[in-house]
């Protein structure tokens, strides 16, 4: 019985010597969020890594878009302020030249109406020295004479007047008739005559620097 009873004790005391391979493992939970979040944070910067190369190469192509549009709207502008300034510049020149012309015309023909109440004294000279015969012009009618050599003189120099300021007699006789420088009284045939041409002057016209002041009034002749 002794014998038996020191055996199990030694058996008892032995030391047992475990396998590793027949304890599995176990996995902790805390361990498995670790790995899972540094797995997630490893993707996350190689897709912010990716996306930040992808990023200064779309950066460009943006900021060149708009520089494009931008400076397609600056043409657009700068052509349409272009064609107003020279719309503007066209319109100031054509108001310059109008003002200058309309000042010249107010040099040249301001005097008109002066002119033409003139032209009454002139006529009035001219038909006081027709008027006077020839035969009465002699040395026994000395104040006759004296009379009619002053009112040609006074119509002679009244026409340098006119010819100096631009105001010239028109008398066409035998001369072509023109609507714009002659008023015709009458038409008839007249033999040795040439029939549109002028045979009777009933009253000389003038002209002012071209410009037909007042219309001879004339008889015109005809075909027989």
């Amino acid at each position: 019985m002794a014998a038996a009873a020191a055996r199990c004790a030694r058996l008892l005391l032995r030391p047992r010597r475990y396998p590793l391979l027949s304890c599995p493992l176990r996995t902790s939970p805390r361990l498995l969020c670790i790995a899972t979040q540094q797995k997630s944070t490893g993707q996350n910067l190689e897709d912010d890594q990716s996306q930040s190369q992808n990023k200064p190469n779309a950066e460009p192509m943006a900021a060149e878009k708009i520089f494009i549009e931008e400076k397609a709207k600056l043409e657009e502008q700068l052509k349409e302020m272009t064609d107003k300034y020279k719309r503007a510049l066209a319109d100031t020149e054509n108001l310059r030249q109008r003002s200058q012309k309309l000042v010249e015309e107010a040099k040249l023909y301001g005097i008109q109406s002066f002119c033409k109440d003139l032209l009454e004294v002139a006529d009035i000279l001219e038909k006081a020295t027709e008027s006077v015969p020839e035969e009465e012009l002699k040395d026994e009618n000395p104040h006759l004479k004296n009379l009619y050599d002053g009112l040609v003189m006074t119509e002679v120099q009244i026409q340098k007047v006119f010819k100096k300021h631009g105001l010239l007699k028109l008398n066409p006789v035998g001369a072509k008739f023109d609507p714009y420088e002659h008023e015709a009284l009458f038409h008839a045939p007249m033999e040795g005559k040439e029939p549109g041409t002028i045979a009777i002057v009933s009253k000389v016209g003038y002209k002012l620097h071209g410009r037909t002041l007042r219309p001879a009034l004339v008889g015109v002749v005809k075909e027989s």
